[in-house]
């Protein structure tokens, strides 16, 4: 009986894993119809935007973009929430630095940082993509890894959107978090746009995005909760590029802190 009751146990999870299998992957081709659809539909008038230049025109793409998560998010049976732990400022210019765990980290992006303009920072590679890479060109900046040269663009771009007012979004981590820990080493490219611009840090936590849908598959798409969590703000005045360490350690060592404390579940 005790026997029976093991394989019980450890079998009814594999077995469900395989039956809802084919209704995962049903979901996820609706998904991405639905997402194909919408971007369709608000192409031409991305492209009416881009008209009006990289600021205006950008700012509009960004509007119609959030409408498409507003509309497409919920229709899949996500749900998303801001945490504010500190009151968030939306007439100040920050430097938001997000944790990098999923595919769904771009949508969410739509949801967590509104009424205020903001840029992202993106990869060139993804611009290649038929249409959606069209939008992504014109709502993002781009950065080139490979070429110095490209990245150094890429920061010059990045100080002229602070200094029209507008904030940018950047994942220090640079790629995926594959691994089991909280977050993945840091780049400095964040800090130092922060230091040289003197705008403040604004950390913000991604919770549930590595569940919604895992990296590891597209196929792992599921509907759910979503949670953007905002940290309290760290002040760059008076810091030069001397402290870019420190900066970066201490706003690592803010989020790791809150990844942990949150039970965010890819922490092993």
């Amino acid at each position: 009986m005790q026997d029976l009751k093991r394989l019980n146990t450890l079998y009814s999870p594999l077995l469900m894993r395989y039956l809802l299998f084919p209704i995962q992957v049903l979901y996820t081709i609706i998904a991405l119809v639905l997402f194909v659809a919408f971007m369709f539909l608000i192409f031409p008038f991305v492209v009416v935007a881009s008209f009006f230049g990289k600021v205006k025109g950008g700012n509009y793409i960004y509007i119609l973009c959030q409408f498409w998560a507003d509309v497409l998010l919920p229709i899949l049976g996500i749900f998303h929430k801001n945490i504010f732990e500190t009151p968030h400022d939306r007439n100040k210019q920050y430097v938001f630095v997000v944790n990098h765990i999923s595919y769904m980290d771009i949508p969410i992006i739509l949801k967590a940082v509104r009424k205020q303009h903001f840029r992202i920072l993106g990869k060139s590679e993804t611009s290649k993509i038929p249409v959606f890479g069209f939008i992504y060109k014109n709502a993002t900046v781009m950065v080139e890894r490979g070429s110095a040269a490209n990245r150094a663009k890429s920061v010059r771009q990045l100080k002229s959107v602070i200094k029209r007012k507008i904030s940018v979004v950047i994942f220090p981590e640079g790629t995926f978090n594959e691994t089991h820990q909280p977050l993945k080493e840091f780049y400095d490219g964040a800090f130092r746009i922060a230091i040289e611009t003197q705008t403040p840090i604004k950390p913000i936590l991604f919770l549930d995005t590595y569940n919604r849908l895992n990296y590891k598959s597209i196929f792992s798409l599921t509907p759910g909760k979503s949670r953007a969590v905002y940290l309290d703000e760290i002040n760059v005045d008076g810091l030069t590029m001397k402290d870019v360490s420190l900066l970066k350690e201490k706003t690592f060592k803010l989020m790791e802190e809150k990844l942990i404390a949150y039970k965010a579940s890819w922490i092993k």
